[in-house]
């Protein structure tokens, strides 16, 4: 059964991942994560959730204890945000070449400096090349199914990877909305108990995390790329199950009113509902706009991508971090690098926005579909913006 429930959607979280029956929760304070950990901490304290809340002195210590307890087959679960999740860095390269079934959720927020405690994604395009499955929600709902999915997905014996599922700080992690709330059995009815690939065992010792020589080194990382890359269909398979079981249906790439589009804006996160609003006022316009939002972002869900763009010929990309130095987007960056193989690449339009929590309002929207439709009929494409920049 599931019930609808107005709640914040850090409190739902912690509410379903309890549901999940963890057994460890090691986790530190960090704006704008900090809800979730606090509640689970007070569902163990009441004794409402028989779990292990272990409260350690940083986020590198948080992520080394999941390490820990996810060896000996513990279901175990962390949250983190921005400067935690960069803390964590060096652990998470460890947590996936372990094979680890770690689940973590990530309130996305800006890095310093300076000092921001609003949303952006430059924390978690930071950390896409640790070797975790990520995932998006771009609302209260979608993160409280993706954290039950994620738990399923990482325990796949095919899998066994560790999960981050990314939300936006504030913008969701804060929100209030109205949740439907499945009950423990219902949860306990999808998510089989955890029964991991590896597992330290002191009957059958063997050394786990070896001096990697350079006579394997290269082998050991193509197996872990491989892994990552075999991990899309037991991805898509899972989310199938997850839609059949909820009624509730995820997708690697989902698409808004592009059946026919001429133009289509890329989005990330919880910015793609009012992108939706714009795609419907342009369209009332007859303008031939649409959306493509990418929610798996690793493994790179490739021939998705392609399906969802088809003949469109102009895309926008919306990025929410910078890659200093280089071409400043870095989702534009993985899509100029998947078209590079195809024989006909699309015009993408590359725009920066919504750093540090910068509103991202209709209007600059409307902006950026003018640009697409300009760029469509004319064919330039126009060097990358950062929308609302004060000059």
């Amino acid at each position: 059964m599931e019930e609808r429930i107005g709640m914040e959607s850090s409190i739902a979280i912690a509410e379903v991942v309890g549901r999940c029956d963890v057994d460890v929760v090691a986790a530190y304070p960090i704006t704008p994560q900090t809800h979730i950990v606090e509640h689970l901490s007070e569902m163990v304290a009441n004794g409402e959730l028989k779990a292990a809340f272990v409260p350690v002195e940083s986020e590198h210590s948080a992520m080394s204890v999941c390490c820990g307890t996810a060896a000996v087959g513990a279901r175990t679960y962390t949250a983190t945000s921005s400067q935690g999740l960069a803390l964590m860095h060096e652990i998470l390269f460890i947590a996936s070449s372990l094979r680890l079934p770690i689940v973590m959720a990530v309130a996305n927020r800006s890095l310093s400096g300076p000092i921001s405690i609003w949303n952006d994604h430059s924390d978690v395009m930071s950390d896409r090349d640790v070797g975790w499955v990520q995932i998006f929600a771009e609302n209260g709902q979608e993160a409280v199914d993706l954290t039950i999915w994620a738990f399923r997905l990482a325990e796949d014996r095919r899998v066994s990877l560790p999960v981050m599922v990314h939300f936006d700080g504030f913008i969701v992690s804060h929100m209030i909305e109205p949740i439907l709330m499945p009950d423990h059995e219902t949860v306990r009815g999808y998510l089989p108990p955890f029964e991991p690939l590896l597992r330290l065992d002191v009957d059958r010792p063997v050394s786990i995390g070896p001096v990697g020589i350079p006579d394997i080194y290269t082998e050991s990382k193509f197996l872990q790329h491989k892994l990552v890359v075999d991990a899309y269909q037991p991805i898509v398979e899972t989310l199938e199950g997850f839609g059949k079981y909820f009624g509730r249906h995820y997708h690697p790439v989902e698409t808004y009113r592009a059946e026919d589009a001429e133009v289509l804006l890329c989005t990330m996160g919880s910015l793609s509902e009012t992108a939706m609003t714009v795609v419907d006022r342009r369209r009332e316009k007859g303008h031939k706009v649409g959306l493509m939002r990418i929610r798996l972002w690793r493994p790179f869900p490739f021939e998705d991508i392609y399906r969802a763009v088809g003949a469109v010929q102009t895309i926008g990309v919306i990025d929410r971090a910078v890659s200093f130095g280089g071409p400043p987007g870095p989702v534009a960056s993985e899509l100029k690098a998947a078209f590079y193989r195809k024989p006909q690449q699309p015009r993408l339009v590359e725009f920066i926005a919504g750093l540090g929590g910068r509103d991202v309002a209709l209007a600059d929207f409307e902006r950026m579909f003018d640009v697409l439709l300009s760029t469509r009929k004319t064919g330039q494409v126009p060097p990358p913006a950062f929308v609302g920049l004060r000059e």
